[in-house]
């Protein structure tokens, strides 16, 4: 296959995975009395902000409820993780293995049977339609994932720097803080960047554990739209575009601290 052909062949793929996204932007700024035109327009006719508008007036609690959420599910994420996966991968703790092995087979749990064991545990504790709450519930998502994607950076780091760092008195908690954290920078932006997109794009959790409460999160903010069988397809597009806006800014920002903390298990391990 010629690399004309390769790019052609390429640019379609990308075009039809990526047709959702147009029209989700074509909705948004299409008229409510041109919603049901057939054939609709594959262009607006007559473009309107109104469905943005409306998420001015109805949709930023729910957005700042959501960047709450997520930014403190990467706070509580990287702070449980990074420890954790230095341990693993320096410390070499007795059971470490068997830990790594919990911790992959805690990825393969079903949302909703966690879901339904927090709501009993914050049943008891108060928690329920809380933010602090749902953080916690969020974070057990990407923890076990981020203290495997610590550990693989981690276990790459020279082990004679360390050496160094007790030569000069430091302490294990002072040469994780001051030398192997710094070094890690790749692996924290990527463990971040998947925290804060599982948190902001949570519904299990959300819809159980804080559904009706005074905080909820866009993801809410969405459904209720189309539960409540609104016709304003173009706000609710608009929405859905909004809330899709700070996870592909924040991606391709990060994307080159994503493919190198990713992959430096696999190069350095």
């Amino acid at each position: 296959m010629s690399k004309g052909l390769k790019t052609a062949v390429g640019l379609l793929l990308t075009g039809i995975m990526l047709f959702p996204v147009y029209w989700m932007l074509n909705v948004s700024l299409t008229r409510d009395q041109d919603m049901r035109k057939s054939p609709p327009d594959l262009f607006p006719a007559h473009p309107t902000l109104e469905g943005y508008r409306a998420v001015l007036d109805q949709q930023l609690p729910y957005l700042g409820t959501s960047l709450v959420i997520g930014l403190g599910t990467v706070v509580l994420t990287v702070a449980l993780a990074a420890p954790a996966g230095f341990a693993l991968a320096k410390l070499r703790p007795r059971g470490g293995g068997i830990l790594s092995f919990v911790l992959l087979a805690a990825q393969m749990i079903p949302g909703i049977i966690m879901a339904m064991g927090f709501y009993a545990i914050y049943l008891q504790l108060g928690l329920l339609q809380s933010v602090p709450g749902l953080i916690v519930a969020d974070s057990t998502l990407a923890v076990p994932f981020a203290v495997l994607i610590f550990t693989a950076f981690m276990s790459g780091i020279p082990g004679e720097l360390l050496q160094a760092a007790q030569m000069d008195g430091a302490r294990p908690l002072r040469t994780f803080w001051s030398v192997v954290l710094p070094m890690s920078r790749n692996s924290v932006v990527t463990v971040s960047l998947f925290a804060f997109l599982w948190s902001w794009s949570d519904f299990i959790f959300a819809s159980t554990l804080v559904n009706g409460g005074a905080h909820e999160p866009i993801t809410l903010g969405i459904y209720h739209y189309i539960g409540n069988n609104n016709q304003q397809w173009n706000a609710i597009m608009a929405t859905a575009a909004v809330a899709s806006l700070p996870a592909a800014v924040i991606l391709v920002l990060a994307q080159r601290y994503v493919a190198a903390g990713v992959t430096a298990g696999a190069v350095k391990g």
